[in-house]
């Protein structure tokens, strides 16, 4: 319903209220205190407004805000200007049409744009909510806008969120609702939200007239991801508010039967509509371009005009006894003063009026195309590219660097759970491939596990062995059988994994760990490890049997991995011990493992989770089934918000440690073993990108302690990890397992995985006291609070217990090393900023050919500013002998996040950037969000360059709003960077057409249409200045004042729209083929300075040939003023019709029906103007002098012979003398597909003949002859023929 356009920074929360109040105080509507009740009054209500426009106030004001345009108070001007008697110079009625209608059809663009807005306004403010009515004590059906500040409101389920409202009761037991976002950020998945903690109860639902709290909170702002304020009971108690416990206006409710709300913010001054910022708005390279030639313009205006003022007053000085003249007693000078504001008028088209209205146009078609590219649509995920930026699409063709993330940009972001350690140990999931899926059984096999001091016994039913089934591979490969240590218990969890030769042997999670001295401490290791992947994070649990109605669910995808993962299984047990026992650990081992009867161990063939509703194939040894699970976890669906969350859920739910739901205060999780558990949630600290990590503070359900568990990245985990205070033993054995984990690690990392270490901590009861109040104190803080809560998750998430780590594979997207080896032969730099470890982006980077085999690669890490320095200069010596060495093939740096850090500083950052510069490619990893928007805005500012930055979610949306173009990726992570990009696509892969083909196309449209409209005007008025020097510098024309205004107005203003929409210079094709064609646009080769004064100078020399050869063919004749005229319109009209042929590079159909009827739309006008006008051009009388001219032969050959002189050295130019890389390739679409097939086969070879010499060859290079213009129909059945160019 809304669309947020692009969230920006909040405003503080001290900012002031219209009554100047610094906080907002919320009680209920139906207090009887008149004080409070004036309060609420004074809020905004409702109702919403997003139109511009009244029935009385349209025109006055779209004036006023066309005013506001520079070219418009020009052209408005220069119409009162002609107005004035002793200036003016034909009929003032004449002048003001252009002006007016450039006024009028933006006029009409508003109002249609105004009138949609007052419809959407008027059904959004229509729609009814449920509100609580005092008179009638019961909630009644009310439009939004009539709902206030204090209103009671209740919904329903799949009902949308009229205003802001924090949440006092949900038909949950828990006190939990699900909303759905999507009609804010675009996200689908489900938010969990809470009701207020420490509400009282108040029965089966809320009753309104007892609710008497006040309620304190920030002032409206457009952050949202934060609330902040508290709720103050009658009894002085104070509960502190967050984001979690509001609902969003336009929100959807899902999951949730009812919920009632009280209205904190409404109409104008909710979240939603704070957001609402319309359409983004950046200025391109070439409108800065553009800018900078129309005050050019306005110079060449300036210096005709004082030319023409100065020649008129010399005239008039050196003229005596004229009888032709009336007696003025008007000085010479005044006479010079008055001309020079009459040629401005008669030269006002030099300015071209219509190019912004046309460059608007030209832009809204080009988008149009650009979204309606078929291959730019993802039918997996049903989405197309979106343009959300309507003004730079040529920016797109101009880029120089590209900065990328990894995460989700260049990889899918689909995670999969392949390996993980644990004390130590690794347990690698190799099976857990792209194409594999193995499934396994132990086939007739029944043991049991030795009491403690008793004899062990194993009984088979048929046999004694364990025995594997492989499934999909290519063959199968009996794996070793499951082998029990027989000094002590152990918990049997059994994962694949493959050895050197690739067979399958089965390998128990129990393996023996050296230095732990009991099997109670592995098992308390591997159940927190697995217990933290289960309950460590905020996914959302739900089932399909929910009434939630949407499409489709986000993580459909990563619900495939339930059959990569195979799981381990134990019989449940018909006693245990009860949730919050207080035994020891060890005891409570003995009575997990410890039993009279064995159990047989049965898993099914199709034993994977979610198949078929089997819990593991468990049954008892007497027959008897174990109790069941609820709910069953293949009726179980995850929404989590981020890839990783989702995948490690999905791991413990295969390892049977299943998260099963979720509460305000309770998650329910199932053991294996153990049946369903209920662990109290005391405290959820969220991840942030400072800390890196996030923590759960949970009641134990077996210990009833309180355990932190906290997971987050390698990096701060392993420092935050130290040995708990006492027991020399404790810190051995914590030593090991950092040691162990950190080599593990780094295994994953150089094998391309992300890496997470879990880790968890165990507090007293009087530790936990302590800081639990300090936390109190800064939940109920209205200012500071976000500083005050990163200090106390601090002090809790400190000398950890190192649990382990886990290893999740993201594959590469497809195509991204084409695309970003055919953006590097573009001449594009590519950069990759990433959060990942340096082993992990350095394999991503040769995994995408970003990084090539035969490039250096150049490390910094560096511990201190000094020996940054130091490095860079060194690095910097390396390079610059590379450099001079031949053939050294390029450099690639890679800078880690704290070597950034020092880099980024003011006195080291020069170095940095001509380190850089001189690289290949960079890749800076360990990169926070800020450093990523500081390395950005560093290369645009310092290298003066056009920069490109690309990511998927929220921690790459700094980067791409400081980039000149920002691109979101729709992919896992959210909406957040789509929201604030410019463009929107759905895979790394629609950058390479997006940039090479509709980049080059839109700049080089646009870039020809601006010199061409330039190079008409001033052709034209320069005849009209060239008439001057034969007038006596009068301010006189030789045509009507009819077609001079109409010339550049209607008759040729229709062909160079269609030159900049639909003009192909080269073909799509060949664009993909020949990425170095893109190197026009990064030089601007099209639009430079030097090109903009070739054109005025083409301008100038066409003008004289279209003015003097009718001037000698006529001189000596009786042809009268218009009669000299007629022939010099019709040749500047052909002369410009044919131009534009000559420079375009298609020519369709409807190219020949717009330059054919602009030609006779032209000539049909000028003759039913010479035969019906008599008065319509005073003082002058246009009648039959067209009608004659026409009837003429010289006429004719007069408009042939300038016409061929004035274009014949263009033409020459362009084709023969000096063609462009652009033209060669254009005329390579010309060939036949044999040819053409050749030609590609010759520039691969000479471009790999180029790359081994560490040269770069040009189009020149190539031997291309211009045939007959054959459409290349058969293209893409040469590609075999020619090989992949980009391979």
């Amino acid at each position: 319903m809304y669309s947020l356009e692009r969230p920006v920074q909040g405003r503080s929360s001290c900012s002031k209220d219209r009554l100047g109040r610094k906080r907002r105080t919320v009680v209920s509507s139906l207090t009887e205190d008149e004080e409070l009740t004036e309060i609420l009054k004074s809020y905004s209500s409702n109702k919403v407004t997003t139109t511009k426009y009244s029935f009385l106030s349209f025109i006055p004001k779209n004036l006023f805000e066309q005013l506001h345009r520079f070219a418009n108070i020009y052209f408005i001007f220069l119409a009162a200007l002609n107005f004035v008697p002793v200036v003016n110079a034909f009929q003032p009625e004449i002048s003001i049409i252009p002006i007016l209608l450039v006024l009028a059809v933006t006029a009409v663009k508003d109002l249609w744009e105004d009138y949609r807005k007052h419809k959407s306004d008027k059904f959004i403010n229509g729609l009814v909510c449920e509100i609580y009515s005092r008179k009638q004590q019961m909630y009644v059906d009310q439009r939004w806008q009539d709902v206030h500040v204090g209103d009671f409101v209740r919904l329903s389920c799949n009902e949308i969120i009229p205003a802001d409202m924090l949440l006092l009761y949900s038909s949950d037991p828990h006190g939990v609702c699900y909303i759905e976002t999507a009609n804010l950020d675009g996200e689908t998945n489900l938010k969990q939200r809470q009701v207020v903690r420490d509400l009282p109860r108040q029965g089966s639902e809320l009753t309104p007239e007892n609710f008497h709290s006040r309620i304190e909170c920030e002032n409206p702002n457009n952050d949202l991801s934060r609330f902040r304020g508290f709720m103050e009971y009658p009894s002085k108690a104070r509960v502190g508010l967050h984001n979690n416990n509001l609902l969003l206006r336009s929100c959807t409710i899902r999951n949730t039967e009812t919920v009632i709300g009280i209205v904190v913010y409404a109409g104008h001054e909710t979240k939603a509509m704070k957001n609402n910022n319309g359409p983004r708005y950046k200025r391109s390279k070439l409108e800065r371009r553009l800018n900078v030639d129309v005050l050019w313009s306005v110079v060449l205006l300036v210096i005709m005009c004082l030319t023409a003022a100065i020649g008129h007053g010399l005239w008039l000085r050196n003229l005596k006894d004229t009888s032709f003249l009336i007696p003025d007693t008007t000085s010479p000078a005044l006479s010079g003063f008055y001309l020079f504001w009459t040629m401005i008028i008669v030269l006002q088209v030099l300015i071209p009026i219509s190019l912004y209205v046309s460059i608007e146009i030209v832009k809204l078609c080009q988008i149009f195309f650009i979204q309606n590219d078929v291959d730019f649509y993802n039918e997996y995920m049903d989405s197309r590219i979106q343009c959300r930026a309507l003004n730079i699409t040529e920016d797109l063709g101009q880029i120089q660097y590209v900065f990328s993330d990894k995460t989700g940009t260049l990889t899918e972001n689909k995670m999969v759970f392949r390996r993980c350690t644990i004390a130590g140990v690794e347990y690698p999931h190799e099976e857990n491939g792209e194409k594999s899926k193995y499934i396994f059984f132990l086939h007739n096999t029944t043991f049991s596990i030795r009491e403690h001091g008793g004899a062990t016994r194993r009984q088979a039913s048929s046999r004694t062995a364990t025995s594997a089934f492989v499934q999909g591979g290519a063959g199968g490969a009996l794996p070793e059988p499951c082998k029990m240590t027989s000094s002590r218990p152990q918990m049997c969890m059994c994962l694949l994994k493959r050895s050197e030769t690739d067979s399958m042997r089965l390998n128990c999670l129990s393996s023996p760990l050296f230095l732990l001295r009991d099997a109670s401490m592995e098992l308390t290791y591997i159940v927190d490890f697995f217990m933290a992947l289960a309950i460590c994070n905020t996914v959302v649990v739900s089932s399909p049997n929910q009434p939630r109605h949407v499409s489709r669910t986000p993580l459909k995808s990563l619900e495939d991995i339930k059959m990569l993962f195979q799981r381990f299984g134990l019989p449940r047990f018909s006693t245990l011990s009860s949730p919050h026992t207080t035994e020891s650990p060890r005891s409570f081992t003995r009575r997990l493992f410890s039993r009279g009867k064995a159990a047989s161990f049965t898993p099914r063939l199709d034993g994977v989770p979610g198949e078929d509703g089997d819990q593991g194939g468990l049954e008892n040894s007497n027959g008897g089934e174990g109790p069941p699970s609820e709910p069953r976890a293949d009726e179980l669906i995850y929404e989590a918000e981020s890839p990783d969350e989702a995948a490690l859920v999905h791991a413990a739910r295969a390892y049977r440690c299943t998260l099963q739901g979720r509460s305000l205060e309770r998650l329910l999780v199932e053991l294996p073993g153990m049946g369903s558990l209920a662990v109290r949630l005391l405290h959820i600290l969220p991840f942030d990108s400072s800390r890196k990590r996030m923590s759960v503070v949970v009641r134990h359900p077996l210990t009833n302690q309180v355990v932190v568990y906290t997971k987050g990245a390698d990096s701060v985990i392993m420092d935050l990890a130290e040995s708990p205070k006492g027991a020399e033993q404790s810190d051995g054995r914590q030593g090991h397992i950092r040691e162990q984990t950190q080599k593990h690690l780094d295994n994953y990392a150089r094998e391309g995985l992300r890496t997470l270490c879990i880790a968890k901590k165990v507090q007293t009861s009087t530790e936990y006291e302590i800081w639990l109040k300090r936390h109190a104190f800064a939940e109920t803080s209205i200012e500071n609070r976000e500083e005050l809560l990163l200090e106390s998750a601090q002090r809790l998430e400190t000398n950890l217990t190192l649990l382990g780590a886990t290893g999740i594979v993201d594959r590469l997207q497809e195509e991204v090393p084409e695309t970003i080896e055919a953006l590097q032969r573009a001449g594009v730099k590519v950069w990759v900023l990433t959060g990942d470890k340096q082993e992990t982006a350095i394999n991503i980077a040769c995994a995408c050919k970003l990084l090539r085999t035969t490039d250096q690669l150049l490390t910094a890490n560096c511990d201190s500013k000094e020996a940054c320095k130091a490095l860079l200069l060194e690095l910097r010596a390396e390079v610059e002998r590379g450099e001079a060495a031949e053939g050294t093939s390029g450099f690639t740096l890679v800078v880690d996040g704290r070597t950034l850090d020092f880099a980024l500083q003011e006195d080291l950052k020069g170095d940095f950037l001509e380190l850089s510069r001189r690289c290949r490619a960079v890749v800076c990893c360990r990169s926070t969000p800020l450093q990523k928007s500081h390395v950005v805005q560093l290369v645009r500012d310092q290298l003066r360059v056009m920069t490109l930055a690309i990511g998927d979610g929220a921690n790459d949306v700094s980067m791409i709003q400081v980039a000149d173009v920002g691109i979101g990726i729709s992919g896992q992570e959210g909406m957040q960077a789509v929201m604030s990009s410019d463009f929107a696509i759905s895979r790394f892969k629609h950058l390479r057409k997006l940039l090479l083909v509709h980049g080059h196309w839109c700049y080089t449209r646009l870039a020809n249409m601006i010199l061409y409209f330039f190079y008409k005007n001033v052709m034209y008025v320069n005849l009209l200045f060239w008439y001057q020097f034969f007038c006596g510098f009068s301010g006189s024309v030789m045509t009507n004042s009819w077609v001079l205004i109409f010339f550049n107005l209607l008759f040729t203003s229709a062909p160079p729209l269609l030159y900049g929409i639909l003009d192909k210079d080269v073909s799509a094709d060949t664009l993909i083929k020949l990425p170095e064609l893109y190197k026009s646009g990064q030089n601007s080769k099209a639009y430079l300075p030097s090109t903009f004064w070739l054109t005025m100078l083409d301008a100038l020399y066409q003008s004289l040939v279209c003015f003097f050869i009718p001037y000698f063919a006529y001189a000596g004749s009786d042809a009268d003023m218009l009669s000299f005229g007629s022939p010099i319109n019709a040749s500047a009209l052909l002369i410009i019709l044919l131009h534009q042929v000559i420079e375009s590079r298609t020519l369709t159909w409807l190219h020949v029906l717009v330059l054919v009827g602009s030609a006779l739309f032209y000539f049909s006008f000028t003759l039913v103007f010479s035969v019906v006008c008599v008065t319509c051009s005073p003082p002058t009388n246009p009648l039959g002098v067209d009608k004659l001219q026409m009837s003429q032969p010289l006429f004719y050959g007069v408009c042939a012979l300038t016409t061929v002189l004035a274009l014949l050295p263009r033409y020459t130019h362009q084709q023969y003398i000096s063609p462009s890389d652009t033209l060669k390739a254009a005329l390579m679409d010309q060939l036949n597909p044999d040819n053409y097939c050749r030609r590609m086969q010759h520039w691969n070879q000479t471009q790999a003949q180029s790359k081994a010499r560490g040269l770069i060859i040009n189009v020149e290079d190539l031997d291309i002859k211009i045939p007959d213009f054959i459409l290349p129909k058969e293209l893409k059945e040469c590609r075999a023929a020619t090989g992949s160019v980009l391979s």
